[in-house]
């Protein structure tokens, strides 16, 4: 049955019948405007593009590649593998891949290498930079693209780099799909993530079912008549200025609730049989209020950048900082984060913003 996602542009509907593993069996949102990946479609065939025939991702059939094998890609990566996919890594330590490789991945030399291998290559790099680099660099992913073959960029970019990988990829022969994913390390393990996904609308289905096997939905938000990119980095970008922000908040509160002399175990209590109740405080609540922010599911220094990428896309779209209204309280929120930087909180997990609240909040900067 159609869906129409309240407030925004997309379509969803259930994704076609694929070869996924039955360990794996539940279905992913797909976006109607790619309409091949909602017909049934034999596991062997392939989806056609201007660009080439690019196959169907199917266990035991195709082989995927994955580049950047940090908290979220070994996780991703393993789960194909545990779908019986034949896996191909790459990652700038190559000690990260081992445990992958003992698990029956292969180890490429290069990104390039990878994607000559491969059928698909997903990537998961940390910041603009490293996705550059790995995709356009020498040796990198577009250096092994061809036509009839695919680049899934899960990285959290902003649109600019993101369209530069896309030229990159496309001038090769390659076909290119942006998926940022809105979810952290238990969701990546869990198989739950949530694909934000533009670009070449031939790739996204025939990368359905792969999606499907890490993330619980898939939602197309553009390119389907002309492939263009930048739908995906921006949702996210909005998505973790939320996050962030939201944050920053429960950080305030709690240090708040402790200068009144209030248990924060009551003030998550409270918040939690009320409208503020939100499934973050539920998970990050209780360890903030024991000050335990390892291991991190999401890194402080990712929540960093991504608040300033989000902040200098709304910048690029004429909307004001702090002082002007427009953006004022993800500016508060970042300024937050990078104190909690400078006090050497960059890898423990994002909620341990709490630190920099409470030595601001007692003035002892």
């Amino acid at each position: 049955m159609m869906a129409r996602a309240a407030a925004l542009p997309i379509s969803v509907a259930p994704a076609r019948p694929s070869a996924a593993s039955p360990s794996c069996p539940r279905p992913s949102a797909v976006c109607a405007a790619a309409a091949a990946a909602a017909a049934p479609v034999p596991a062997d065939a392939a989806v056609p593009s201007a660009l080439g025939a690019v196959p169907l991702a199917a266990p035991g059939k195709t082989t995927l590649a994955f580049v950047g094998i940090g908290i979220m890609g070994h996780a991703m990566a393993a789960n194909l593998l545990k779908a019986g996919y034949d896996v191909v890594v790459w990652n700038r330590s190559p000690e990260r891949c081992q445990p992958l490789v003992d698990a029956g991945a292969r180890l490429a030399a290069t990104p390039a290498d990878a994607a000559r291998t491969a059928s698909i290559v997903f990537g998961m790099l940390a910041d603009p930079p490293a996705a550059l680099a790995v995709a356009t660099g020498p040796e990198g992913v577009a250096a092994g693209m061809s036509p009839g073959k695919g680049y899934v960029d899960a990285s959290t970019v902003d649109a600019a780099t993101s369209a530069a990988v896309a030229a990159a990829v496309r001038a090769a022969g390659g076909l290119f799909l942006e998926a940022p994913v809105s979810g952290s390390k238990g969701p990546a393990e869990q198989g739950q993530l949530v694909f934000l996904t533009a670009g070449d609308a031939a790739l996204f289905a025939a990368s359905a079912p792969a999606l499907e096997v890490m993330g619980k939905a898939s939602l197309y938000l553009g390119g389907a008549a002309d492939g263009a990119v930048g739908a995906g980095a921006a949702m996210k970008l909005v998505v973790n200025q939320i996050m962030g922000t939201t944050m920053a908040a429960l950080a305030e509160g709690l240090a708040l609730a402790s200068a009144c002399g209030l248990a924060q175990g009551d003030v998550l209590r409270v918040a939690s049989l009320g409208a503020v109740a939100c499934p973050m405080f539920a998970l990050k609540g209780p360890a903030m209020a024991e000050r335990r922010y390892a291991p991190a599911a999401f890194p402080l220094k990712h929540q960093l950048k991504d608040l300033r990428l989000s902040l200098e896309q709304g910048a690029a779209l004429g909307l004001g900082g702090a002082g002007g209204g427009g953006q004022g309280v993800a500016e508060a929120a970042l300024a937050a984060f990078a104190r909690a930087e400078e006090l050497g909180r960059g890898d423990d997990d994002f909620s341990a913003v709490l630190e920099a609240v409470l030595l601001h909040q007692q003035g002892a900067e």
